[in-house]
């Protein structure tokens, strides 16, 4: 086994729950059934494996590799697959888990996006056309590990000719990129008009300036110095340049008067959607920079939480307001795909550039977070599982 896990389970024919149609069976069949079932979807699996735990919420350092975590049970009367993980995405909102930001019930294995080969199908799921040997992506918590359980419907097919790094990247910073520009602004802004995506420089917003030049938005980025280079490759209409923060790469935003930049471009309107993953740096920026009428879609906390504010604030541009997330915006099977799909497309016809920044090994999960959460990326961070 790998990580240092057991070695394969053995499952008898009675731990496979059979519906209750197959009553009308004898013993003998039920049981030949039965073992063609576990053979199918549970041969070779162990019943250990390496996983990034966490057991208390904090900095980094909280985060532990343990190589006797279980490896989830499958419930065969349930649409479910076991995924034999090649790489795991790190995102912020897994260090918002991981610091108690979010509350999560302790413990729980760190991440939410994963890709890999699917090593165990149960009969609800091969009935739905997934089999041993698929390679797939999918978000769900509980990724940073040789195994995950994964819910049928939150599969995404891989494409032959998309690397999986890629496929893995496409699933939380590209699905989240796909509904900030395309849906979470409720069509208050149209193709033609401009949108202010902050932080070009970095993983999803990065995604996010891509797709919205995909879809006919003119688009004005922010992006500090030391990531430049990158935020002029998503090919932004306009870029507004910060200086680097103290000690960091990311952006000092009191270095540059965001919102005037914003209007000289705009010619005195303003943006008619802003797409906020920073937060508490740029919310007060992001604000005044509003078209009227226009949203302001806050969907991130990279400097800090945007704190409570009165309503009143948006009256002087009847201005909008969502904060949404990712799960509202992928409810139906059909949604996740079509999201999917037209990622998957971009790319392929060249719109959309994956840049795979750095992986890590899973042994190195502290490594990970620490260099996520300095503002060091530029494009995607990966945990490599094998």
């Amino acid at each position: 086994a790998r990580g240092g896990g057991s070695p394969p389970r053995a499952i008898s024919p009675s731990a496979v729950e059979l519906p209750p149609p197959l009553a009308m069976f004898g013993f003998k069949q039920i049981a030949k059934l039965s073992l063609r079932v576990q053979t199918r979807a549970f041969a070779a699996v162990p019943s250990t494996m390496k996983a990034a735990v966490i057991r208390e919420t904090g900095g980094p350092g909280v985060m532990k590799l343990e190589k006797d975590y279980p490896v989830p049970a499958l419930d065969a009367s349930k649409p479910e697959v076991l995924v034999k993980n090649q790489y795991a995405g790190i995102n912020f909102i897994d260090t918002y888990h991981r610091s108690g930001l979010y509350a999560r019930d302790l413990p729980f294995v760190g991440g939410q996006e994963g890709g890999g080969t699917i090593a165990a199908v149960t009969p609800a799921a091969e009935k739905q056309g997934w089999k041993v040997g698929d390679t797939v992506s999918y978000s769900i918590l509980q990724t940073y590990s040789e195994y995950a359980k994964v819910p049928a419907g939150k599969l995404i097919s891989v494409p032959k000719d998309i690397p999986m790094e890629v496929a893995v990247s496409c699933v939380v910073q590209g699905l989240t990129a796909h509904y900030l520009t395309a849906s979470a602004h409720a069509n208050l802004i149209q193709p033609g008009e401009w949108m202010l995506i902050h932080g070009v420089g970095g993983g999803t917003c990065q995604w996010a300036a891509q797709m919205a030049k995909a879809q006919g938005y003119k688009v004005i980025g922010t992006v500090s110095k030391a990531k430049e280079a990158v935020g002029k490759a998503t090919g932004c209409d306009e870029l507004i340049v910060y200086d680097n923060a103290p000690g960091v790469t990311y952006e000092d935003y009191t270095s540059v008067d965001g919102a005037a930049k914003v209007m000289e471009i705009t010619g005195g309107k303003g943006a008619k959607a802003i797409i906020d993953g920073i937060g508490l740096a740029t919310w007060e920026m992001s604000l005044a920079s509003l078209a009227v009428r226009g949203i302001f879609v806050s969907f991130g906390n990279a400097s800090g939480a945007v704190p409570a504010f009165p309503p009143l604030k948006l009256i002087a541009k009847s201005g909008y307001l969502t904060r949404p997330k990712l799960l509202d915006y992928t409810q139906t099977v059909e949604e996740k795909n079509q999201r999917a799909g037209d990622i998957f497309r971009w790319i392929k016809e060249g719109k959309l550039k994956v840049s795979v920044d750095k992986t890590f090994p899973l042994d190195q999960a502290k490594e990970g977070h620490e260099y996520l959460e300095a503002g060091k990326s530029t494009g995607k961070v990966l945990y490599k599982i094998e």
